[in-house]
């Protein structure tokens, strides 16, 4: 962490909602792939209305490629009819140890 705050980049918190075909099509299990390959924690889960939520944290340009990812991309086969992003706030440190999936 302390790299990325050296270059001026800091780090942020933003939660996200998606909706769409995004349960059962292995969404939570891509989208911690996709973050844990940008280097990022947090949380994701599936909701009782049929929506996946979360929240990321990291670096501010690797947070920004996630958000990318979870608007046009996402798994395979899910259906991403929009991402919304909320909560967004600059942080000193990370408050999460890893990106989990949460049940």
């Amino acid at each position: 962490v302390g790299a990325a705050m050296a270059d001026g980049e800091g780090l942020v918190s933003v939660d996200y909602e998606v909706s769409g075909k995004v349960q059962g099509v292995f969404f939570r299990k891509y989208t911690q792939g996709e973050a844990k390959r940008l280097g990022l924690v947090g949380w994701v889960q599936n909701t009782s209305h049929g929506t996946v939520q979360g929240q990321i944290q990291g670096p501010t340009a690797r947070v920004r490629e996630l958000q990318e990812w979870l608007r046009k991309i996402g798994s395979p086969q899910s259906r991403i009819s929009r991402a919304e992003f909320s909560n967004e706030k600059k942080i000193t440190a990370l408050e999460h140890k890893d990106f989990q999936i949460v049940k």
